[in-house]
């Protein structure tokens, strides 16, 4: 299985792509789209919608992770951010990659464990978890990196992918799945 995840914005768009290979993640590929220099904010979107075209045609994900926007102090950055976010799951779904959108605070408490995490706590843990060093200028590009992790482990758990509320009800609807000691 192939992730790539996304943490959209017109400024500047973070990615990861992670493989799983016998359950454990491994990184592919960290990177930006940086779009400060970019003056015409449709010429941004577009290169979006580019970019995110290129990665799914050089990696081939089986599932496309994508941070939600979320309301700030600006509701014309929220517009943006909305619009960013639209390009990329625009490619995806043109390519007939599935989507999966999950909220900052998720793909934080996912990864760390604590909703409230900052940007260096979440690219510490991924630092730990992937076994890989990142540099601090790949702050930006480690939210998507962030996010694709954040799917690998909602695919992984069967009480957290929505099909069980608990491990009692999981337990409950997969009898065959369980092994007593």
């Amino acid at each position: 299985m192939v992730i790539l995840g996304i943490d959209p914005g017109t400024t500047i768009m973070g990615y990861g792509v992670i493989s799983i290979t016998r359950n454990e993640p491994a990184m592919l590929l960290l990177g930006s789209l940086d779009q400060r220099k970019i003056r015409d904010h449709f010429e941004k979107i577009a290169k979006i919608f580019e970019r995110t075209l290129e990665l799914i045609r050089d990696y081939k994900p089986s599932a496309l992770a994508i941070e939600a926007p979320f309301y700030g102090k600006n509701v014309q950055s929220m517009l943006k951010l909305g619009r960013a976010q639209g390009a990329a799951i625009s490619a995806a779904l043109y390519k007939s990659v599935p989507v999966f959108e999950y909220a900052p605070r998720k793909i934080k408490q996912s990864i760390t464990g604590h909703g409230d995490a900052s940007k260096e706590q979440v690219a510490n843990f991924l630092q730990y978890i992937l076994k890989i060093q990142l540099k601090p200028e790949t702050l930006d590009a480690t939210d998507g990196l962030a996010a694709a992790l954040c799917h690998f482990y909602q695919v992984k758990n069967p009480v957290n992918s929505g099909t069980s509320n608990n491990w009692e009800d999981f337990i409950r609807k997969n009898p065959g799945r369980v092994r007593e000691k």
